[in-house]
């Protein structure tokens, strides 16, 4: 089915298509001088240290939880069977990389209105044993990141961020996916930039960085500087250097051309994150304060990856009839991220418990959905929504 409002469109131009040309041209395709220069780049424009580039946001996920096992840093340092708190909405790979390094994962309630946390749960949920909070910045919100910060004030307790869905989203005028330790982005094809597939994560620690570029790769130590904090010192001696293996690593490298297209995408997002902002307060103008459905409350300054519809409480409207009107209209539509995780048969495999009741993850599992925001203005398409 062709829908007039997709959940996602292209946002190269001919720059990107240039870049891509001059990686081709090169013959050079494996993560190399493109990659670096985005890295830099793209630490630079999020005002941390450090930029590790990644084939996945999943992959990136993946990395921030695996280098908490290889610390040396003693109050960073994870274990298998550290309790990890989580919000029960989001996507597989926030919660898989916990289930793989064998730690124990508490699912907490979302806010029906902000999507995030509830943060009265989450406060309840911190037990002695809590050793990392997972927090999830869910369509482009923000996370309450003072409340969050208060919950783990003198704790021993490492706050990461899952920050795929919000490029470019700031609280208090810091950008999300830097108010943790590390922070993930994705920018695959649908998010608010696009390599194709790719992901990054940012860090300021720089322990963690050099073991996310040897987890990278192999984990080796070809990446690492001659000093380093992984392995000491390296040798001169490239042939057997280069063949060094010090961590269980993986192999979740970015291409060449990748790295040329973030490099060209990232000039263009804070284009993007303003029109989505515009789109965004089109959104709140046009179904603010409806009778039958509630939308996003923004927390702080959200990058709008999309738009959640949850019907209220009480309301004689059915998702199947909501679903079916928004595709007359147009729309392209989908669950929100994942719906309630852990009614999933894979949590079977988890080492897990719920916190509580997950009320509102239930709720919005069966009665929400999203549908998709764009980098471009979208005037015809809140004029259909005006229908609703």
């Amino acid at each position: 089915m062709t829908f007039k409002f997709p959940l996602a469109t292209s946002s190269w131009g001919p720059e990107e298509i240039e870049a891509m040309q001059r990686v081709i041209a090169s013959g050079h395709f494996t993560m190399g001088s493109n990659v670096k220069s985005f890295e830099r780049a793209f630490a630079n424009f999020f005002g941390t240290r450090y930029s590790v580039m990644v084939n996945s946001g999943s992959s990136a996920n993946l990395l921030m939880v695996a280098a908490l096992f290889y610390t040396r840093q003693k109050h960073l340092k994870l274990q298998r069977g550290d309790e990890v708190i989580v919000p029960a909405v989001s996507w597989s790979t926030t919660y898989y990389p916990l289930y793989q390094y064998g730690l124990k994962i508490k699912f907490v309630d979302i806010d029906l209105n902000t999507l995030n946390y509830d943060l009265e749960q989450l406060e309840a949920a911190v037990s002695d044993r809590t050793r990392m909070i997972m927090a999830v910045n869910l369509l482009g919100n923000p996370n309450d990141f003072d409340r969050i910060n208060n919950i783990v004030d003198g704790r021993d307790i490492v706050l990461i961020e899952d920050n795929c869905e919000s490029m470019g989203a700031k609280f208090k005028g810091r950008y999300t996916g830097t108010h943790g330790l590390m922070g993930s982005f994705s920018t695959f094809f649908s998010h608010h930039i696009s390599t194709m597939e790719g992901g990054l994560i940012v860090t300021d620690d720089e322990e963690i960085y050099q073991i996310l570029l040897s987890l990278r790769a192999h984990g080796w130590t070809r990446d690492l500087p001659k000093l380093n904090h992984v392995c000491g010192e390296k040798s001169d001696d490239y042939f057997e250097e280069s063949w060094r293996f010090v961590l269980p690593g993986f192999n979740v490298r970015p291409l060449e051309l990748e790295g040329a297209l973030g490099l060209e995408q990232l000039k263009r997002l804070p284009g993007f994150v303003a029109e989505r902002r515009k789109n965004g307060q089109l959104w709140q103008q046009t179904l603010g304060g409806h009778p039958d459905l509630i939308i996003q409350a923004e927390i702080a300054d959200s990058s709008w990856f999309g738009f959640s519809l949850v019907i209220r409480p009480g309301s004689a409207v059915t998702r199947k009839h909501l679903l079916e009107r928004l595709n007359q209209l147009g729309f392209e539509c989908r669950p929100i991220v994942a719906g309630n995780f852990a009614k999933n048969e894979v949590v079977k495999y988890f080492h897990s418990e719920v916190h509580g009741r997950l009320e509102n993850a239930d709720w919005i599992d069966q009665n929400g959905l999203f549908l998709g925001n764009h980098h471009h203005p979208m005037l015809d398409a809140f004029s259909a929504l005006a229908q609703l």
